[in-house]
């Protein structure tokens, strides 16, 4: 993972911390059903920066037996946990609050409280979100938002954004709701607030799920690398034809790649393997990214080799 992806998970964990403790003193203060739920958001925001750290920690773990290809899928793991615990307990807690207030509704004491504290969780979110926002359009370069989520390898740079952007917008609403409430008198506005704020804590988690769970489960790189890694075996003197290319993310800046290669009549076995060494200095020279190659050569009835014929490049 960058260093700027890790800049913007400790700004992230400072900011959402700061926020938890004042969300949770006006609640305490106030008895906001809403104020409760952006607390209890809060504090899962912060846990959830607190597992990213720890699972780009293990990510960095050298190979061993038990995991020739190394600990890289850790930092997806833990993505996934983040969206489901911010399901389970953000969402969780933020529904039954709002319920609950809705069944048993009382008024808001010193609304003035929630209105600062609200404000104060606006500006350091905002800086939380600025900070989020500028890797994450540094990363995307040209791509569109969706697109970037969708092609990104690297869930810290788009899991904290969506995660600010939803406890902006989750901010918005409890102020909304507050003002609502002291204009009209009606005190139904502060549960239905807490209730929108867990709809918006699911819908985040189960997009997040999803985005992660094709990089747990081992997604290939994009399209534009497999193009190069084609374009640098076909251009190669002794290659007939590249037949196949799959591409594994083994972590944000890993990928593994097989590749089937028919080459061309009459080379001899040293030639065949001074060609695949060439190849697999050229690929990982042009993809940095690409960790490891493992090329397959085949022959003329696109049959493997039997004595071997599979070479890998080395690491």
């Amino acid at each position: 993972m960058a260093s700027g992806s890790k800049t913007v998970i400790y700004a992230a964990l400072v900011g959402n911390l700061l926020i938890a403790v004042t969300k949770f003193a006006a609640a305490a203060f106030t008895g906001s059903a809403a104020m409760m739920a952006e607390g209890i958001h809060s504090t899962v925001d912060t846990g959830n920066q607190g597992l990213l750290l720890y699972g780009l920690r293990r990510a960095k773990r050298p190979p061993d037996a038990r995991f020739p290809f190394g600990y890289g899928k850790e930092i997806y793991f833990w993505s996934f946990m983040v969206a489901v615990l911010i399901f389970a307990i953000g969402s969780g807690i933020s529904l039954y609050e709002g319920v609950n207030r809705l069944l048993h509704p009382h008024p808001i004491e010193s609304p003035w409280v929630n209105y600062t504290v609200l404000i104060l969780a606006m500006i350091f979110e905002g800086f939380a979100w600025t900070v989020a926002a500028k890797e994450f359009n540094r990363v995307r370069g040209r791509w569109g938002v969706f697109e970037a989520v969708r092609r990104g390898k690297d869930p810290a740079t788009f899991l904290v954004l969506f995660e600010d952007s939803a406890a902006m917008l989750g901010l918005v609403v409890a102020f909304v709701a507050l003002a609502a409430g002291q204009i009209t008198g009606i005190q139904m506005f502060d549960g239905i607030a807490s209730i929108l704020i867990g709809v918006i804590l699911a819908v985040t988690a189960i997009w997040l799920a999803i985005e992660t769970k094709g990089l747990l489960l081992g997604e290939a790189a994009n399209p534009h690398v497999v193009k190069q890694i084609r374009h640098v075996v076909t251009e190669n003197p002794h290659t007939l034809r590249c037949n196949e290319v799959l591409t594994m993310h083994v972590g944000p800046d890993y990928i593994l790649a097989t590749i089937s290669v028919r080459f061309r009549s009459g080379l001899s076995g040293q030639e065949v393997q001074q060609a695949i060494e060439a190849m697999d200095r050229e690929i990982k020279a042009e993809c940095e990214n690409v960790k490891r190659v493992f090329i397959e050569s085949e022959r003329e009835a696109d049959a493997p080799v039997s004595s071997g014929g599979g070479a890998s490049g080395s690491a």
